[in-house]
């Protein structure tokens, strides 16, 4: 089992991307996506997302809200993947290229429309909506086939 984060930062009508790289034996070579990666030991998901957003983009992650969980089986052939999926409300830092890819800010409605992994095509609209999910995103040999989704109210707020 591997443990991710994905984080995409907004501004402005617009999301700040990431074009991976070719490298070779890299599964995401050539995709666009959010920020983020693979935990490392001991981290929490929110101490994996702050270090994987300044290490991929210099930014130092200041607010952000964890929108849901997104499960793949199987993803890279062998593991089953959990993500953590947050949007980045607040930051601070200059942007700055990183090994990983290409950095861009995207106008929110080009998002669905780059060479983004089609299971992503499903997830992006709900990263807008009020509310938690928890998916499974199933992939076969890199080619999507299905999906499942539960969705939760958003928690309301006690006042004391």
């Amino acid at each position: 089992m591997i443990l991710a984060t994905l984080c995409y930062l907004k501004r402005e009508g617009r999301t700040l991307m990431l074009r991976r790289y070719d490298r070779p034996g890299d599964h995401h070579a050539g995709k666009w996506n959010g920020l983020g990666g693979k935990f490392e030991p001991g981290e929490s998901p929110e101490e994996c997302l702050r270090r994987e957003v300044y290490e991929e983009s210099g930014l130092s992650l200041t607010q952000a809200h964890l929108k849901g969980i997104i499960t793949f089986p199987m993803f890279d052939g062998k593991d089953d993947w959990y993500a953590f999926i947050y949007i980045g409300t607040a930051f601070s830092g200059d942007l700055r290229s990183s090994r990983e890819g290409e950095l861009s800010w995207i106008p929110d409605h080009e998002v669905p429309h780059l060479n983004v992994w089609p299971g992503d095509r499903v997830f992006l609209p709900w990263l807008d909506q009020d509310r938690f999910f928890s998916a499974k995103l199933i992939y076969e040999v890199g080619v999507f086939k299905d999906y499942t989704v539960t969705f939760y109210p958003p928690v309301e707020e006690t006042i004391l």
